[in-house]
């Protein structure tokens, strides 16, 4: 299981991201998908997720109606949209994968904690001025 994030950078407030999850290893479909996100000597929150095989999409509610998650299964990958960016979005952004089985069990398109996950990426920075 692998997972590379790619799209983030320095933006101004207001402004928009596209924020990639390329998935190996597996197929996205059999698997939860999460974004999570972790500004400094903040604890890591679970920003978005996708679970595909039962048709379920997760959004924390500092972030809905601003982000949206898709994803395209023939390049195996996950995508998150963030519009109508804010300084406090400001933090590192890491995707995580959990097959889907344990994390219906574990109630993360409810709520997704980071120890429910067990494969990650390497994060990337998302940086917005005001």
């Amino acid at each position: 299981v692998q997972l590379v994030e790619s799209g983030g950078g320095l933006v101004q407030a207001g402004g928009s991201l596209r924020l990639s999850c390329a998935a190996s290893g597996f197929s996205i479909d059999d698997y939860a998908i999460c974004w999570f996100r972790q500004a400094p000597g903040k604890e890591r929150e679970g920003v978005s997720c996708i679970s595909n095989s039962d048709v379920r999409i997760y959004y924390a509610d500092s972030v809905k109606g601003r982000f949206t998650i898709s994803s395209d299964n023939a390049k195996n990958t996950v995508y998150l949209q963030m519009n109508s960016l804010k300084p406090e979005d400001t933090a590192v952004y890491y995707c995580a994968a959990e097959p889907s089985g344990p994390a219906q069990a574990m109630g993360v398109m409810i709520r997704p904690w980071p120890s429910d996950f067990h494969s990650w990426g390497q994060g990337t920075q998302v940086t917005v001025s005001s």
